[in-house]
Parts: structure tokens; sequence; C-alpha cells
């Protein structure tokens, strides 16, 4: 019975010594790569690296090409989803408190004031950063074949990046906010002057529509708070994110860095 139970302690050392080596070993199958061509399938093969281009060209490597504007969006994205993260612990996206909530967040939570100025500022800088990103794209003509699909994608996420700022202007509930809703809801309802020159809103009232699904009532309220909210921390970082994975994935495709 003593040598029985000295092997299966033995046993069960040795297998969690191995551990380590029997996961790496699942991770990162055929051992490590010694040429040119297995450098590349392991590029290609593995969940972590295969966002990156198996070749680079030469010029892509200067900062130059790039200015690193990507990656300064994509770090201030980064930052807006923590401390907004860290935000929603505290904020109450109801119209009866959400103002005392942000003034709870500004003067009493602890490093409230600093976290919530971070989530401005990165903010700030995402949209100054998307907007040079894509004039940058424009003026040295990355937009051409075979790009034409990836730099729809970066509208895509320009229109992304604006609509997350727009959304997020509401949420202090304060006079500001409402009343650059207002002038926002406004514009969306706008196709109406067309429509009522033409004698056709009472069958197709476009700007109504386009008004309602934004504020979600006649007037910015509880449903437009609650609808911007949803729209802020939920459906449009999960849009965003989709929209980075392909944006990236699809320059690495086209060899860029």
């Amino acid at each position: 019975m003593e040598n029985e139970a000295r092997t299966a302690l033995n046993t069960f050392w040795r297998n969690l010594r191995a551990v380590p080596v029997d996961l790496y070993r699942a991770m990162f199958r055929g051992g490590a790569p010694v040429s040119d061509r297995t450098r590349s399938s392991f590029v290609f093969g593995n969940v972590f690296l295969h966002l990156h281009s198996v070749r680079t060209h030469l010029w892509s490597l200067r900062w130059s090409a790039t200015m690193g504007l990507g990656i300064i969006t994509t770090a201030a994205f980064l930052i807006t989803l923590v401390t907004g993260v860290l935000l929603m612990f505290y904020y109450k996206p109801y119209p009866d408190v959400a103002y005392q909530s942000i003034k709870d967040i500004h003067f009493i939570v602890p490093t409230g004031r600093f976290i919530r100025n971070i989530h401005r500022w990165a903010a700030n800088v995402m949209v100054v950063a998307v907007i040079l990103h894509m004039a940058r794209a424009f003026y040295t003509a990355s937009y051409r074949k075979p790009r034409e699909f990836n730099w729809l994608i970066g509208w895509g996420l320009l229109v992304t990046t604006l609509a997350l700022s727009f959304t997020g202007y509401l949420l202090p509930w304060d006079q500001l906010a409402y009343w650059a809703i207002t002038i926002g809801a406004n514009i969306a309802q706008s196709p109406r002057e067309i429509t009522d020159a033409m004698g056709i809103t009472e069958w197709m009232d476009i700007g109504g529509l386009q008004r309602e699904i934004l504020l979600g009532s006649d007037i910015v309220g509880e449903e437009s708070l609650i609808r911007f909210y949803l729209l802020h921390v939920m459906i449009l970082p999960i849009v965003m994110a989709m929209l980075m994975a392909v944006h990236f994935w699809r320059i690495r495709k086209d060899g860029g860095l």
C-alpha cells in the first residue's frame, strides 16, 4: 500500500511538472521555427500572431509611412474602454440621478475626477487621431487597389468613433448635453423639410423616423438617456472592436505593419 501511494504521488508530481511543457507544446506545435518557411507558417497558424503579416514591406517600417496614427487611435480607444468601465461602477443612467452621479464621480469618488478627465481626453485624442489617420491614408493613396475594402472599413471606424463621442455627450445630463443632443436630433429630422416640400411627409416621414430612432420619443428624456447609454457602453464598442479586428487583419494581409 505504501509503495502504491508513493508511486501515485510521484506520478502526480511528474505530471504536474510536465504541465508547462505540455501547455507550451499544445500552443506552439511543431517546435521552434528555423527557416523563413517555418517562420511564416508559425505566424500564420498561431491565433495570437495571425493578425501580423507574414512578410512586411521595408517602407512600412519607416515612421513617416504611418506616423503611428493607427497605434495612437488604438491606444486611445483602449484607454477610453478601461476608464469607461471604471466610470460605469458609479454612473447611474437615470434622469433624476445622472447629473448627481457625475458630480459624485467628480468630487467624492477617489481619483474619479482624474479617471473622467482621462476618459474625456483620450476620447478627444481618438477623434483627432482617426481623422489625421484618414487624411494620411488619403494623401499617401493608401486607399488604392487592393486596399479599397479596408478604406471602407476605415470610414466605418470613423463614423463609429464620432458616434461614440456623440452618444457620450448626453450622459452627464447637463444643459450643454441637453441642447447638443437637441440640435443633433433636429439635424436628424431635417429630411422632413424635403418631404414637406414634396408633400409626402404623411406617407414617408424619414426625418421624423430618424429623430424617433435617435431619441426614443418626441423629446430628449429618459428614453433618450437609456438609449444613448446602451449605444455608448455596449453596441458601439462591440461594433468598434469588430471593425478594428477586420481592419488590422486586412492591413496585415496587404503587407502593412
